[in-house]
């Protein structure tokens, strides 16, 4: 998932980043409602969490101005407060869902997948390709009973790829999915994680899934 964090608290902007990088999400993080609008006007996210009071600009402001513009990215928004006027009015502006600080970070990553899930129309967790099983609730990866052992990087690029079986994705798709804003495009990092997660599952019985079409990109697709 690409995620977008709108948290002027530091230290929970820091640790929410960090626990979702280390869950295999790509995160761009802001400081500030400008700072947030900016990111969130300039790319497409799986999901955004979205602090409601901000500096700057406000989350209720960010939110009218995402959906007035036609922007339907999953919002999960956090307060300090959690009165039921509070919530209503976060809704009413347009989330998705709303969780009130001190929020358990395992909760919040488990909302997240399922707002995507909604957003995505998918009804279930796990999609197979050939003798590839893929649990996107549990995040993991099987050729009959032997799991794969992913890193999360691996994990991010295979739930792409799966999420559009049969379909070419871009290098470029690839990148702006699975790697952060700050990060400097390096089409290397990509091949080399996209050879280690092929030759894992060519090691597990599933060879063949994920092929290059040359000058376009990567398709996921059951072995003929």
């Amino acid at each position: 998932m690409r995620l977008l964090v709108i948290e002027d608290y530091a230290p929970l902007r820091v640790a929410l980043s960090a626990y979702l990088r280390e869950e295999g999400c790509a995160v761009d993080a802001a400081i500030d409602g400008e700072e947030g609008w900016w990111h969130a006007q300039d790319a497409v996210y799986d999901a955004i969490i979205l602090d409601r009071q901000l500096p700057r600009l406000s989350g209720d402001e960010i939110l009218r101005r995402l959906r007035a513009a036609g922007r339907r990215d999953p919002v999960l928004m956090l307060t300090a407060r959690g009165e039921v006027p509070e919530r209503i009015a976060g809704l009413e502006a347009g989330a998705d869902d709303y969780l009130v600080k001190p929020v358990a970070l395992p909760e919040l990553l488990a909302r997240l997948k399922a707002l995507v899930r909604r957003s995505s129309g998918a009804v279930q967790n796990t999609i197979t390709v050939g003798p590839l099983q893929v649990d996107t609730g549990r995040r993991q990866a099987a050729v009959g009973a032997r799991v794969l052992d992913l890193t999360a990087k691996e994990w991010c690029l295979l739930e792409h790829l799966v999420h559009h079986v049969g379909t070419v994705v871009p290098r470029d798709a690839l990148w702006e999915h699975c790697y952060d804003f700050n990060e400097e495009p390096n089409p290397n990092r990509i091949e080399v994680h996209l050879a280690n997660l092929r030759r894992k599952l060519s090691a597990a019985g599933a060879d063949g899934l994920i092929t290059n079409r040359r000058g376009l990109g990567y398709v996921l697709d059951a072995a003929p």
